[in-house]
């Protein structure tokens, strides 16, 4: 039998059990008119109509006064479907009928105007049993949703002159028939010119409106009078709990929004019910709700995310919140490890996939800017000639071709990077709980593998916080450190070469800059590959093991040394203690390529660096062109004086007269004249040209005037993550925090996540002591302890408590200064025998320390 036809039999099996056939004196078992029939709930006569059909059981005739209104028949249940004394032959009016479940039988879709209707009736009885019914026939049927409330057509122009041209041949009375519908007809788009969201013109400018043929504002003002009774909401959960898996079978297998793109409103209609994230939709009907949105085919979900974009922020804020409350609900309410993973729990995968559609949905919502991008590099980072032995041995390199994007971002057109201000904050997507009991070795296996049977919530690296995230690309580094390690070994047994299975610097110190640039240069253009092995840095003449201090000491000097104004490769601004590239600089592209380099071996290799670029830096590594906007930031005293000049009431020609010519100060504080447009000296500013002229000039200081030098600094940095995850999954500011790491010095954490070794213990009185010295330090010398401990003065992702710092005992009392091991965050303290002593001994060991000689 073919599938149509089974499923109107078995429908009509369901109906006769849950409404039966009308006839009172039925003697059919299994017919809710038989007078010893057991009611059954909704999911029950599902089951028993599955039974039924196969068993080919008896199916009653309707009774006469049957016929035309139950949808036990769906060839009749069109006819008369708003006309009430069909059940009783125009016998009896409503109000004289019993309130019983034979009312609206025949209703397969619900429009605004209906239910209040069937709401007024129930209110008069006081019996809201016809509602219920109505609703649980109704939001349990996805063929019901799809029809229900629909926005009034409107008619097209081909079709109102169709329309028009038949009025002409009709007589008199006609024409004023037609006439008076032509009336209704005009005015229906006036009914329906608040249908839909009002908010997200941002994204509605640029993308063009999103259309749907539910009327939106019609159900949420339903769900609104429905939902504060508590009878009523309970049907809509019942409900929700049958629809889900029928939802879920129909795209798993019968691709039922190719065939009808209007399926999407299912999902538009039941995520507007406000209650969703209350207790008990969370155990079971969401969960399988999300599955079943999961289950959408890409455009669909990019039309879900583009029409949500179009809500408000606190229509966004209420879906994050829904699905935020399932995935923390689920994750408490178990107990996930390493053998019990997060990733294979469906419901918390599904409620991640569906928070991805409202995440895109926060950006497309937000201030965009989507115009701005960065050119890709003309030249390709050269292949290295280790590929043809990876292909040989069958371990042809992974994105090759670059790292992965997002499907759904590719569908939409947009990136993060793209919005500078999403509707709501980015944080709003982080779940703390999740992160938590994330196995992130795991993950990030399920990450590199790609296959469908395992989800990485790095796919959704924006439920992700820093932390994790920065795990996640750790473990990327290493292994692909040990993958390049492995090559080499191979490549010197097959080719007779040196083993060198890291990426060696012998610098002299007095000459950090020229020793590096040189060796750097000269792996970039022989084999960039070698710039992904573990680094190791050596400085002449000292004796000092790289186990990751001597690495941090060496980016220190080079970072110090590159960044001095006396070079001149970089301004300073005084205000913001900010750095710039200088766009008169007399150093060669190289220097610029190594700063680049070192920027990118400082996350490869999890160092900190010392570095203060603006943000708009971070986000032309991201792929963005900077824009006015970003000179509040860069160049804060200029955007002053442009918006200023923006905002100006008067007269912008007669009272500044200044052109399209602009001066800058070389080194040597010579003006050099340039043109924004062809004759910019002749081409006055005006108050119409304005915003152009605000345009170009911003465009020319961020982008035009150091093109050169950041270019160079771009490609270098890209020499070494070209292949990493790092743009995939974190934001500019994110990148920020990874290379400078935060400024925010909480000692307290520190205190409370060092461990002691050696015969000290966190109530040993020189541990005390310690800390109380520790406490009493100012800002600089919290610093200097820092970098003396460490290695670095900032605090790594995830603050001073994630750093493991161990302070040992090294002996009893002594005049020894304190000495530390800053490649494993190790403090050796002699027992000193005063708290004065340990504080003289301390600072002087922090203030003059520096160099790697014998301890």
């Amino acid at each position: 039998m073919k599938r149509a036809a089974a499923k109107h039999l078995i429908e009509r099996y369901y109906h006769q059990l849950t409404e039966g056939c009308g006839n009172e004196a039925c003697t059919n078992e299994a017919c809710g008119s038989s007078p010893g029939f057991q009611r059954m709930d909704n999911n029950a006569a599902a089951i028993k109509a599955l039974e039924l059909y196969k068993n080919n059981a008896k199916l009653c005739d309707p009774h006469p006064s049957k016929k035309g209104a139950s949808s036990a028949f769906p060839e009749n249940s069109a006819k008369g479907a708003h006309n009430f004394s069909a059940c009783s032959n125009g016998k009896m009016n409503h109000k004289d009928l019993p309130p019983t479940r034979e009312d609206f039988r025949d209703l397969n879709y619900l429009t605004e105007e209906k239910v209040y209707e069937i709401l007024s009736l129930c209110s008069e009885t006081e019996d809201y049993s016809p509602l219920i019914r109505v609703i649980g026939r109704v939001f349990s049927s996805a063929e019901s949703l799809v029809q229900s409330f629909r926005k009034a057509k409107q008619h097209t122009k081909e079709e109102l002159k169709s329309l028009q041209a038949k009025d002409e041949d009709k007589d008199e009375d006609e024409k004023e028939t037609a006439s008076g519908s032509s009336t209704a007809m005009e005015v229906e788009p006036e009914a329906s010119s608040g249908d839909g969201p009002s908010h997200g013109e941002n994204n509605v400018q640029k993308f063009g409106p999103v259309e749907v043929s539910v009327d939106i504002d019609a159900v949420r003002r339903v769900y609104d009078r429905l939902l504060s009774n508590e009878k009523i909401e309970a049907a809509f959960l019942n409900a929700l709990v049958y629809l889900s898996p029928n939802v879920e079978c129909d795209l798993t297998y019968h691709n039922v929004y190719a065939a009808d793109p209007n399926y999407l409103n299912v999902f538009i209609i039941v995520m507007e019910n406000s209650n969703l994230h209350s207790p008990e939709y969370l155990e079971i009907a969401l969960p399988q709700f999300c599955k079943a949105m999961s289950k959408l085919p890409l455009p669909a979900l990019a039309k879900l995310a583009r029409l949500w974009s179009q809500y408000g922020a606190d229509q966004i804020r209420r879906l994050v919140e829904t699905f935020q409350q399932l995935i923390t609900y689920t994750v408490i309410s178990n107990e996930f490890s390493s053998d019990n993973l997060v990733n294979e729990d469906d419901g918390v995968v599904a409620a991640t996939k569906c928070l991805k559609i409202v995440y895109y949905a926060n950006v497309l919502g937000g201030d965009l800017d989507t115009d701005h991008n960065e050119e890709e590099d003309d030249e390709p980072i050269p292949e290295s000639s280790e590929l043809t032995l990876q292909e040989l041995l069958g371990e042809e390199r992974r994105n090759k071709k670059g790292p992965r994007v997002d499907p759904l971002e590719t569908e939409l057109g947009i990136r993060a990077s793209d919005c500078r201000k999403p509707l709501i904050t980015f944080e709003d997507f982080i779940n703390e709980p999740l992160n938590e009991v994330l196995e992130m070795d795991k993950d990030y296996t399920f990450f590199k593998v790609e296959t469908e049977s395992k989800f990485s919530f790095m796919t959704c690296p924006f439920i992700l916080n820093a932390v994790t995230k920065n795990l996640g690309l750790y473990y990327d580094n290493r292994i692909r450190m040990y993958s390049e390690r492995r090559i080499t070994a191979l490549y010197s047994l097959v080719q007779g070469q040196q083993l060198n299975p890291y990426l060696r610097l012998k610098v002299r110190r007095d000459h950090i800059i020229d020793d590096a640039l040189v060796r750097l240069e000269m792996i970039a253009m022989e084999n960039p590959a070698d710039l992904k092995k573990q680094l190791y840095v050596e400085f002449e003449g000292e004796q000092g093991v790289d186990e990751g201090g001597v690495s941090k000491e060496f980016f220190q000097l080079v970072v110090e040394e590159i960044f001095n104004p006396d070079i001149g490769m970089f301004t300073y601004d005084e205000s913001t203690k900010l750095f710039w590239f200088n766009p008169s600089s007399f150093e060669n592209e190289g220097q610029f390529t190594l700063i680049g380099i070192v920027l990118g071996l400082a996350i490869y290799n999890n160092c900190i660096l010392d570095v203060h670029f603006p943000m708009v830096v971070y986000r032309k590594l991201m792929g963005k062109k900077g824009t006015f906007r970003d000179l509040a930031d860069s160049h804060p005293v200029l955007y002053q004086s442009l918006k200023d000049l923006l905002e100006y009431e008067g007269n912008v020609e007669e009272d500044m007269m200044i052109t399209f010519q602009i001066s800058q100060t070389d080194l040597f504080g010579n003006p050099l004249m340039y043109d924004l447009k062809e004759g910019g000296d002749k081409i006055p500013v005006t108050n119409e040209n304005r915003k152009d002229f605000v345009a170009l000039y911003a465009e020319y200081m961020l982008n035009k005037s150091v093109e050169k030098q950041f270019k160079a600094f771009r490609r270098g940095f890209h020499m070494v993550t070209n292949e990493s995850p790092l743009k995939y999954l974190f934001r500019p500011e994110e990148i920020e925090l990874l290379i400078c790491g935060s400024r925010n010095l909480d000692f307290q954490a520190l205190e409370e996540s060092t461990e002691y070794d050696g015969g000290y213990n966190k109530d040993s009185r020189i541990i005390k002591d310690f800390w109380e010295t520790v406490h009493s330090f100012g800002q600089e010398q919290k610093r200097l302890f820092l970098q003396f401990t460490t290695g670095t003065d900032r605090a790594p992702v995830g603050g001073l408590g994630k750093l493991k710092m161990i302070i040992a005992k090294n002996g009893p009392d002594s005049d020894r200064l304190p000495t530390s091991h800053t490649c494993f965050n190790v403090l050796l303290l002699p027992e000193y025998s005063t708290i004065e002593k340990l504080r003289e001994r301390l600072l002087k060991a922090i203030t003059y320390a520096k160099g790697f000689g014998m301890l």
